[in-house]
């Protein structure tokens, strides 16, 4: 099997371009001070990120049955609101609506 070089330098290239615009930011990052309410508010993304992914899913997870799909959001959110790591809220909101699946 004969390797093309034009696929793989344009492989490399992409890897490159992909590359360089997150690591950016990670490098700056780390260097600059932010005031408090600027640090709370990066500190609030990851959740934020996580709830507008899992709120479509909220809504869509059982037509027939859309009650188990909002109380496994309502687990995920009182655990995000108790901070738990984004890991937890997933992973608990799973297993809730796992049990609800197996005794409803």
């Amino acid at each position: 099997m004969q390797v093309n070089t034009d696929i793989l330098i344009l492989i490399l290239g992409m890897a490159i371009v992909t590359y360089i615009p997150r690591a950016i930011p990670a490098i700056i990052v780390d260097k600059i001070n932010f005031s408090d309410k600027v640090e709370k508010f990066l500190n609030l993304i990851p959740y934020t990120a996580m709830s507008a992914l899992i709120f479509p899913g909220i809504i869509t997870v059982d037509a027939h049955n859309p009650a188990i799909g909002v109380i496994g959001g309502g687990v995920a959110f009182a655990l995000a609101w108790k901070k738990c790591s984004v890991m937890v809220c997933v992973l608990d909101a799973i297993a809730v609506d796992l049990l609800l699946y197996s005794f409803i």
